[in-house]
C-alpha cells in the first residue's frame, strides 16, 4: 500500500493559459467588488492613492518572483524560494505564515460571497457559503485538470465583463467626484492601504503548481500578464465606479459596483451582482488551488504523511480538505469581510516582502535587483505603519 501511494504524483496538465487563469482568479476576486466601496467610505477620492502606491508594491513583489522563477527551468517550489537566503527554519515559518493569509483568504472569499448573496435577499448566508465552499472542495478533489478548466471559463467570464462595466461607466464620470474636498488623514490612508492590497493578494497562485505545470519556463511570463491584466482593470475599474456615482454614495452599498451599475442603467444591478459572484467563485476556487499545494509539499519536506499524500488522481485531497475545513471554522467565529481580508493580508506582506529580498541577493541584473528593492521598502512600509497605526 505505500508503495502504491509513493508512486502517486501530480499530473501535468497546466498550459499558460491556465496559469494565467489562476494567477487573474485568484487577485481579482472578491476584493474588486467590495473594497472600493469600502476605501472610499474611508478616504473618499483620495482612496485612489491608496490604489495606485499598493499596485506599485504588488508588480514589483510580483516581478520579483517572476525574476525567481526565471532562473530555474524546471521552476521552484513556493516552499523552496525562501530556502536559499533565509534557511530551512525561517523558511519553513515564512510559508506557515503565507499558509495562513491563505486560510483566511479562502474565508474573505466566502464573507464577500455572502454580501453579494445578501444583495439578492438569499437567507442563511453563512450556510450558503459553506456550501459554496463544499462544492469547490469537491471540484478540486476531482483533479487540477477540472479545476483548472473550471478556473479558465470563470475568469473568462469576470475578465471580460470587469471590462465591460468600466467601459460602461467610463461616459458618466464627473471629475468633481475624483477631486478630494479634504485630503484623508494618513491613519485613514493606511487602513484603505492594506485593505487595497487584499484585491492584489493571490498573482503569486501562479507560481505555485510547479509540477503540474507542462512547461515551468512560462510561470514567470505568467506572472507578468496577470500583473499587466490586473493592475489595467483595477485602474479603470475605479476610475469608472468614484467617477460616475462619487464616494459617498459607493460607500453606502455592500454591493458597491453592482450598486454603481444599477444608478446608472436602470436594471443593471442584478446582473452586475451574478458577475460578483462569478468573479468571487473563480478566486475561491484559485486559492484552493494553491493553498493546497503548498501545504502538501510543505507536508512532503518535513515528512507529514496524511497531509502529504496524493490521491490517485494526482490530487492531494487531505491537504485540500484541511485548507477548506479550517476556512469554514473560520467563517463560523468571524463573517466579517474587512476583518478577515486586514488579517490575511497582514500575514501575506511578510512573505511577499522575503519574496523581494530573495530576489534582491539571488539575481545579479541592476534592474531586477531595483525593482525587488523597491518592493521590499513599499511592502515593508505599507505593514510596518499599519501595525504602529
Amino acid at each position: 500500500m505505500a508503495a502504491a501511494e509513493d508512486k502517486r504524483v501530480y499530473r501535468r496538465s497546466l498550459g499558460l493559459l491556465e496559469l494565467v487563469s489562476l494567477g487573474v482568479g485568484g487577485t481579482i476576486g472578491s476584493g474588486i467588488f467590495v473594497v472600493p466601496g469600502i476605501a472610499a467610505g474611508i478616504a473618499g477620492p483620495s482612496s485612489l492613492l491608496a490604489w495606485v502606491v499598493v499596485a506599485a508594491s504588488a508588480t514589483c513583489v510580483a516581478l520579483s518572483l517572476a525574476r525567481i522563477q526565471a532562473q530555474s527551468p524546471s521552476g521552484t517550489h513556493f516552499t523552496a524560494v525562501f530556502a536559499s537566503f533565509f534557511g530551512r527554519g525561517a523558511s519553513a515559518a515564512i510559508v506557515a505564515l503565507y499558509l495562513v493569509s491563505c486560510v483566511f483568504g479562502v474565508a474573505t472569499i466566502a464573507a464577500g460571497l455572502g454580501q453579494y448573496f445578501s444583495f439578492f435577499a438569499i437567507s442563511h448566508v453563512l450556510l450558503a457559503e459553506l456550501a459554496v465552499l463544499a462544492v469547490f472542495l469537491g471540484v478540486n478533489v476531482v483533479g487540477i485538470g477540472l479545476s483548472g478548466q473550471t478556473e479558465n471559463v470563470l475568469t473568462a467570464i469576470k475578465v471580460v465583463s470587469l471590462v465591460a462595466i468600466a467601459a460602461a461607466l467610463a461616459p458618466f464620470i464627473r471629475s468633481e467626484n475624483l477631486v478630494a474636498h479634504e485630503v484623508a488623514s494618513l491613519p485613514d490612508l493606511l487602513r484603505v492601504a492594506i485593505i487595497v492590497y487584499w484585491p492584489f493578494t493571490g498573482f503569486e497562485i501562479s507560481a505555485i503548481p510547479v509540477e503540474e505545470t507542462r512547461d515551468p519556463t512560462r510561470i514567470s511570463r505568467a506572472l507578468v500578464l496577470v500583473m499587466v491584466l490586473v493592475c489595467s482593470i483595477y485602474v479603470a475599474l475605479n476610475l469608472s465606479l468614484l467617477g460616475a456615482v462619487g464616494s459617498t454614495e459607493l460607500a453606502s452599498s455592500p454591493a458597491p459596483v453592482a450598486y454603481a451599475a444599477g444608478r446608472v442603467f436602470a436594471g443593471a444591478a442584478p446582473v452586475v451582482a451574478v458577475v460578483g459572484i462569478i468573479t468571487m467563485l473563480s478566486a475561491l476556487n484559485a486559492y484552493i488551488v494553491g493553498a493546497s499545494r503548498v501545504l502538501q509539499n510543505l507536508a512532503a519536506t518535513y515528512r507529514l504523511r496524511p497531509l502529504a499524500a496524493l490521491s490517485e488522481r494526482g490530487t492531494p485531497t487531505a491537504s485540500l480538505g484541511a485548507v477548506c475545513g479550517l476556512s469554514a471554522t473560520l467563517l463560523l467565529f468571524s463573517n466579517r469581510f474587512d476583518t478577515l481580508a486586514s488579517a490575511s493580508v497582514v500575514a501575506n506582506l511578510v512573505p511577499y516582502v522575503a519574496i523581494c529580498v530573495v530576489a534582491f541577493a539571488a539575481v545579479k541584473a541592476r534592474v531586477a535587483r531595483a525593482i525587488a528593492a523597491v518592493g521590499a521598502v513599499l511592502t515593508t512600509a505599507i505593514l510596518a505603519l499599519y501595525l504602529m497605526s
